[in-house]
């Protein structure tokens, strides 16, 4: 290699180098930075592991985006972590756990910048806006299903925490069981606590002692399935497809899939056109579904689940035909049918 060779080859290598770097940093300034706080652990193949689903979704769906999230978040601790991620300069601050709504407010305050973006609240501001899905009608099909397999008509509900959100699922579960077989009935047993699954499980062994052969549940993890699985009960799961701890027994679940509401937020707030409002949509906008019906299902039974399912997306037919959102999102109160006691 002669001199002049030697001298191009080293300025080609050196402008690579300054144009590698000089890319690497535009790319690095153009990220979107959008954070996620759990209430359980990304771990826990209930809750926090569907919020998580959909943060990987949305990293992978929108190139420009950038995530990051901290899981098991204990209420005391709440403000401080939201404000770190903010004074980070997340812009997009995704909350996902009810009892984490006045700690997002208070730090959107100080963050007129930021987005928030609160799960299953009911407090919006300027900069926060709160977002859920009509997940008990989920809950109804799931309890369509369960009211056909139960043989004893005795079924039981383990319930984490006594807000409506939780109330809403209990009675929507106790509806749909109650069209299919008025006879049954179901109890719950409430732990006051989303995510403890030592506790989940004694609540449902509890329930299964009591009489139940179908156990369902509004908790993070899938203790109760299996306790359902030891004691060779059915069960019905929450937030994702949790077959795999009750094989034989497995009914269903009521499931999310948060991710392509991420995209859309997300996407809203990079092109500017992001404002507060609660969002609260169903089958039709794709966040919510049920898990595919396990084997012991029959045919006829899925066939007319199936058919439920299409009306409720297109509108044609509704759970709570009597009451108007507001009344949903606030009720507070067992229907006929539920057995069991509403702590105050």
């Amino acid at each position: 290699m002669n001199k002049r060779s030697w001298f191009t080859g080293v300025v080609i290598v050196l402008l690579f180098s300054v144009l590698s770097t000089f890319g690497l940093k535009v790319q690095a300034q153009d990220k979107l930075k959008v954070a996620f706080i759990y209430v359980s652990p990304v771990g826990d193949f209930g809750w926090s592991y569907a919020h998580d689903q959909g943060r990987k979704y949305l990293e992978k769906t929108l190139n420009y985006v950038e995530t990051a999230y901290t899981e098991s978040v204990a209420p005391p601790d709440v403000e401080r972590v939201i404000r770190d991620y903010a004074q980070k300069g997340y812009k997009v601050i995704f909350t996902t756990s009810f009892e984490f709504m006045d700690p997002t407010l208070e730090v959107a305050r100080d963050f007129p910048d930021t987005i928030f973006e609160h799960c299953s609240g009911y407090k919006t501001a300027k900069n926060v806006g709160t977002y859920f899905g009509r997940i008990h009608e989920a809950a109804y099909l799931s309890g369509l299903v369960a009211g056909k397999m139960t043989r004893k008509n005795r079924l039981g509900f383990v319930a984490a925490h006594p807000i409506p959100e939780v109330i809403r699922n209990i009675n929507s579960f106790t509806k749909g069981v109650r069209e299919v077989n008025p006879q049954a009935t179901v109890k719950v047993v409430w732990t006051g606590s989303w995510y403890d699954p030592p506790k989940e499980k004694e609540a449902a062994l509890s329930l299964i002692e009591a009489g139940a052969d179908v156990i369902a549940q509004h908790q993070d993890s899938p203790a109760a399935l299996e306790a359902a699985k030891e004691k060779q009960v059915y069960s019905v799961g929450y937030n994702n497809d949790m077959s795999q701890f009750n094989p034989e027994g497995f009914l269903t679940a009521p499931v999310w899939n948060w991710g392509p509401f991420y995209v859309e937020v997300v996407k809203s707030v990079k092109e500017g056109t992001w404002k507060s409002e609660s969002y609260w949509k169903g089958f039709e906008a794709g966040i919510i579904d049920i898990a595919p019906y396990g084997k012991a299902v029959p045919q006829e039974i899925r066939d007319f689940v199936d058919k439920r399912k299409q009306e409720i997306k297109e509108g044609k037919f509704k759970v709570w035909p009597d009451k108007s959102d507001e009344e949903l999102l606030k009720m507070n109160y067992f229907i006929e049918g539920v057995e069991g006691q509403i702590p105050k």
